[in-house]
């Protein structure tokens, strides 16, 4: 089967034509550098995304924190991480580089905070 899709890895923005047979990546084509070739078989045999979100703070000048993972995670994983990371509330102040969950789900990423939030004045 031929599937077609553009690599996001670079500002090439290559148009990648990817052969894949029973899960297996047999040819990619259109890819300008070796990372687009890497691109194309993770995203066909296991897609990854990272996650930037925000999360509640009480007592703070903001109302929430934003936060965001230290790796991808698998595509399939998203919404159980959503389901986790919307279960944190923190306590002014917080530091950005703050870890406020650490190893999600078992896989090896951490959630840390990206944006100081002072203490409501």
């Amino acid at each position: 089967m031929l599937r077609e899709m553009t690599c996001i890895v670079c500002p090439n923005g290559c148009d990648l034509e990817i052969q894949v047979e029973d899960g297996k990546v047999l040819s990619v084509k259109g890819a300008l550098c070796r990372r687009g070739e890497a691109y194309a078989e993770q995203e066909i045999t296991d897609p990854r995304r990272n996650i930037a979100t925000s999360v509640l703070v009480d007592g703070g000048e903001l109302p929430l924190a934003s936060v965001r993972l230290t790796a991808p995670i698998p595509k399939a994983r998203i919404f159980d991480a959503m389901g986790e990371i919307r279960k944190v509330k923190l306590t002014a102040p917080v530091e950005a580089g703050t870890k406020v969950i650490g190893n999600l789900l078992g896989l090896g990423v951490d959630v840390i905070v990206t944006k100081d939030v002072g203490v409501r004045g």
